[in-house]
């Protein structure tokens, strides 16, 4: 029996707020909403990059004093490092949560759930795992760490998918499952990011139309 990701990397809710919370005193002691405050931060490093961010936009964008900021996250790199985990978290549940009938049928659902429906999105452009891969040599260990854990974990689904396809016949025998995995992780990124460089939703629809005649179709004995 093949585990879905879920089993595997999903062991608590995420709970996705969308209005922040004002910083407030009581008994001495900061109180705030957390989870706002890790979702702004999050639009803050997937606009400008890690090395572009500064405290002053972080406290700007969460509304949280840089005393509040330093006691809690203990620098940028901590906020950083807790807003792409919440962001990949985000990621990786809006991607086990796409279903069809066969393993490619699902594969290609996924593919298409990230091509922007109007050609418009109040996200910021990108992935920010992506943006973050780009940023190694500027990010702490921990950091590059996490950034390419999230990656991992995209990967980790779609290899699920294929290793379920292989036991149930759907795919090739001898089928490289660890390239695949690789290869739609890439064209993934693709559909985020191409649209920055002009690409229309059409063009994205015609390279996911392409991306799927790499699947390895088992050959039908009699046929």
């Amino acid at each position: 029996m093949v585990l879905s990701w879920n089993d595997r990397y999903i062991k608590q809710s995420w709970n996705d707020r969308s209005v922040l919370s004002s910083e407030v005193f009581m008994s001495g002691k900061p109180q705030y909403d957390e989870a706002a405050v890790i979702d702004a931060a999050i639009g803050v490093f997937w606009r400008l990059g890690f090395a572009a961010t500064s405290i002053s936009e972080l406290t700007d964008a969460t509304g949280i004093s840089r005393s509040s900021l330093y006691q809690r996250f203990g620098d940028k790199d901590g906020l950083f490092r807790e807003a792409l985990t919440r962001y990949t978290e985000r990621v990786l549940r809006r991607m086990d949560g796409v279903r069809a009938d066969t393993a490619r049928a699902r594969v290609e659902a996924l593919l298409r759930e990230f091509v922007t429906r109007d050609g418009k999105s109040k996200r910021p452009p990108g992935c920010l795992l992506a943006r973050s891969c780009s940023e190694m040599a500027n990010l702490s260990e921990a950091g590059q760490l996490a950034a390419k854990v999230g990656l991992k974990q995209q990967k980790a689904i779609l290899d699920c998918i294929l290793r379920d396809a292989s036991e149930r016949s759907e795919l090739a025998r001898g089928a490289d499952v660890e390239g695949l995995a690789w290869y739609y992780v890439g064209i993934i990124q693709a559909v985020l990011n191409l649209p920055q460089a002009g690409a229309s939703r059409l063009e994205l629809e015609r390279m996911i139309d392409i991306a799927m005649l790499a699947w390895p179709t088992p050959i039908v004995k009699g046929r």
